[in-house]
This record gives C-alpha cells, structure tokens and sequence, in this order.
C-alpha cells in the first residue's frame, strides 16, 4: 500500500468517526440545550467535512492539529450525562485531559468537568423569550439567521416579529427572498416559505410576523402574543435614552441598539463589560463593530502588560449609508463612489473605548478609511505598553487569550501567511489576530485585528441578547481566569 493509499485510509476512516458525531451533536442540542463547541466554535448543524475542517483548524492556533478520534468518546461520555443547557467545548476537554496526571478515566474526567451543568446545578430551561427586530437591514437579517439558527429546543430565544415600513406589492415575498440569499453571506440554511395572507416568514420552523409600522407607536405587540420581548433596533434612527424609549411599547421590556448608543446610553461590547449592565436596565447599546473589534484585545494587552496610549486605524468595507456613484451626502466624503474609491471617513471607535473599559486610563485615538471591498475589515492598533516586551512573548499570550480566556468568543487567533480579508467572511469572532503582521519593539506593539464588521457583530449583539434575557448558558471546561 502506498503512502497515498494510507492516507485515503486514514481520511475515509475520520469520515466515519466524524459522521458518526453529528447525531450526537444534533441530540444534545434539540433535546438539552446543549451546543457543543470546538475551540469556540459550534459543531451544531455542521457538516462531516466542516467538523473535520474545524478540527484541523486547531493547528493554526494550538500547534498541533486536533483529531476526531481524540474528542469523539468526550462527546460519548457527555451523552451519558444528565446534562442541562450550556455550551460544552470538547476541544478544551480534550486538551486539558491530556494535561491532567491523576489517570482519570475520560468518563469521569467529563463528568467533573462539566459538574457545573448536572444534577442539581443544571439549569432547567424555560419558555423562551420573545424577540422582536425593529428593521431589517444588513445586520437585520444576519441577526435573524443566527436567532433561526439558535433557537434548538425552543427554550432559548424566539424570533417572533419583524418590523418594517411597508414597501409595496410582494413586499413579504422580496424581505424573504434577501434573508434567503445573500451575495456575501451565502444561502440560509434551511427552508423558508412565505404567507403573504397572514403576513407571515416561515423559517426551519420559525413563524415570523412581519409587522409594518412607520413609527414604534403604532405598534402594539400584545395585539400579536408577543410578550416581555427585547427589541432589537437595527435602523440606527434613534440612538439616545429618549428616541429608543419609543420602542417601550406593550409588550416590550427591553430594547437594544446595533449601533453606538448615545448619551447615558450603555455601550456593552461582550466578554468585556456585559457584567455591568443593571437587570432593571431597559436600554443598552452593542456598540459599534469596530469597537468590538479593539476593545477585547485592547483589554488583553492592558491586562498583561498595561496600555499608555494608542491609536486604531480601521480599514473598514464600505456600507450603505455610501453612495455607490458619486451624489449628494450630508457627509463630506461618503457621497462619492464606494465601491471605486477609498475614502477617509470618522470613527467613533476610539472614544467609544471608554464607554465599555472605564478603567483603562490610556488615550486612545482613531481614524478609518472605507475602501471597496463589502464585507470584513482591518482595524491596526498601535500601542504603547507600559512595559518592553518581544514579539514571541506577545504571541504566545495572545494565543493562549483566544483559547482559555473568557475572552475566546471575542477573539481568534491565525497564523496563515496569506490570510486575506475574505478568508474572514462569516467569523463568529469579534475580532482575529494576524500572527503574521504582529510587530513588536520594546514598549510598542502595532496588532493587525481582522473583523467580520455584519457577522461577527451580529454574533456579539446575540451574545448580549442572550445575556440580558437570561438565557446565556455556562461554558464548560470554565475559561481561565
């Protein structure tokens, strides 16, 4: 046999293993509320080719790749257990087992673990609560697809109601057709039918009303069951306590903003100050992408090696508050063609920084440029630390964050040499460190942050959405702290 026939072999027999977990998978979460994770990324409704991807992924980041036969009997023992709803990543089991020198069978090992998720410390899921999007825009939709993608048992969140000016013949059949398909985002995944009669999308199971209101008041929720519900506003139309007040209708409990909020507003960017927000409080805002993008790793960098002061420049997609041929706009610049110039634009990134990392006490500037591309962005942060440092120790602490820290949802970590910007479509991370870019000398840092600017937001906006309604599950093994 020759070196390629063993290879085959090889590959063929990790198919196996590999489709043999997806039932596994599937049964945990439709049944328990369970989402199994790899390194911070979902197994749920994946592919025997996306699971096996995702396992050799681990390489980039761990060193070494992660193969199916080392986590399938973690997520055999996991079946076993009496387990409640959480988030359980057996590429972290798997890892920290190998590490452990007390000849612990997998079984137990899994069952100590993941204690916090069983007996009497499981948390026993409820109705589910009640979303209603306020427009549907870009973020709109991404933001349905991942509450669609979400909703498991039906004891999470429910997409109940989406809310829109009215747009004339076929309207509910066009607003269905964009969630459908998207140029950049790809199909959904799954089916969707439409009940123009009842004004009604039917997404993998997801009856959505669609509502059409040219202002909040007009609405009255409980007039469509919908109750205790958190609104989210995706237009960006109001953006202070006042204006988002509006949506406090019948119905609604709590409203949040995809955009930098204003005022007294909240701005919570997730896994960095979700903690702080009051259960009475009734507005907040998930800032804007780029700030997301910065502050996690901002607040890394400041936590190991202190911040004096910096400065982001974001090389941002552009958007659709740009015009695609040159016309008028109420800003100077973005009225000339997107998609044919980069363009020199303002970001609110930088003083949003203090918003959301009170305690950094370091000054923090920033600029942006909108250059022709649609989707992900490059934010370069430029740091002094208070401390001199090298490259590799740097490295390796920013790894070492992306997986064990309670920061690994909000950030990735590559080592790819010829990463480029649309290798990032569709990352669930707030933002992606370029291990290949990073520079450092002495006291000064220059980190090359990758982002998804629509889906990797919209993942962080669901992550605070979830916080708030309560049905944010523990993570299991718990990150480092």
């Amino acid at each position: 046999m020759t070196v390629n026939d063993d290879s085959f072999t090889n590959w063929k027999i990790r198919e196996e293993i590999a489709e043999s977990m997806i039932p596994l998978i599937g049964k945990l979460h439709r049944e328990r509320d369970v989402t199994v994770l790899l390194h911070s990324r979902s197994l749920v409704n994946k592919s025997v080719v996306s699971i096996l991807k995702t396992h050799r992924f681990a390489r980039q980041i761990a060193g070494e790749e992660l193969s199916v036969t080392e986590t399938l009997p973690f997520l055999q023992a996991l079946t076993a257990l009496d387990l409640g709803p959480s988030q359980i990543d057996i590429g972290m089991l798997a890892a920290t087992y190998k590490s452990d020198d007390r000849g612990l069978s997998v079984e137990a090992f899994t069952a100590e673990a993941v204690a916090g998720a069983t007996g009497a410390n499981k948390i026993e899921g409820g109705e589910g609560r009640d979303v209603v999007l306020y427009g549907f825009g870009r973020i709109g939709r991404l933001v349905a697809r991942l509450l669609i993608e979400k909703s498991g048992s039906g004891n999470g969140l429910r997409l109940r109601a989406i809310v829109v000016r009215g747009g004339g013949d076929q309207d509910i059949v066009k607003r269905a057709s964009l969630l459908r398909r998207d140029s950049i985002h790809g199909q959904f995944q799954g089916t969707i039918t439409v009940d123009e009669a009842n004004s009604t999308i039917n997404a993998n199971g997801n009856a959505i009303k669609v509502i059409y209101a040219n202002d909040p008041s007009e609405v009255d929720y409980t007039a469509y069951g919908i109750k205790n519900a958190i609104l989210i506003d995706n237009t960006g139309k109001w953006r202070d306590r006042e204006g988002l007040s509006k949506h406090l209708r019948p119905g609604i409990d709590k409203v949040v903003l995809t955009a930098p909020g204003k005022g007294d507003v909240p701005n919570i960017v997730h896994g960095v100050n979700h903690d702080t927000v009051k259960p009475d409080e009734q507005i907040l805002s998930c800032a804007s992408c780029t700030t997301n993008a910065i502050v996690p790793p901002l607040k890394a960098m400041d936590d190991e090696y202190g911040v004096m002061r910096g400065h982001v420049e974001t090389v941002h997609s552009f958007t659709n508050d740009q015009n695609l041929l040159d016309n008028y706009h109420k800003s100077e610049r973005r009225g000339r063609s997107a998609p044919l110039n980069m363009v020199i634009t303002e970001t609110g990134a930088a003083s949003a920084v203090a918003k959301a990392l009170p305690d950094l006490k370091a000054r923090i500037t920033g600029s942006s440029i909108r250059v022709p591309v649609p989707d992900v962005s490059i934010a370069i942060l430029n740091l002094q630390l208070a401390r001199e440092t090298d490259r590799q120790e740097v490295l390796d602490y920013l790894r070492d964050v992306s997986l064990t820290s309670p920061l690994r949802r909000q950030i990735d970590f590559i080592t790819a040499p010829d990463a480029v910007s649309s290798d990032f479509i569709g990352s669930r991370h707030a933002s992606i460190v370029d291990a290949g870019a990073l520079k450092v000398e002495g006291d000064n840092a220059i980190l090359y942050l990758w982002y998804d600017n629509e889906f990797g937001y919209s993942c962080q906006v669901i992550r605070v959405v979830q916080h708030v309604s309560g049905v944010e599950y523990p993570t299991f093994p718990a990150p480092a702290v």
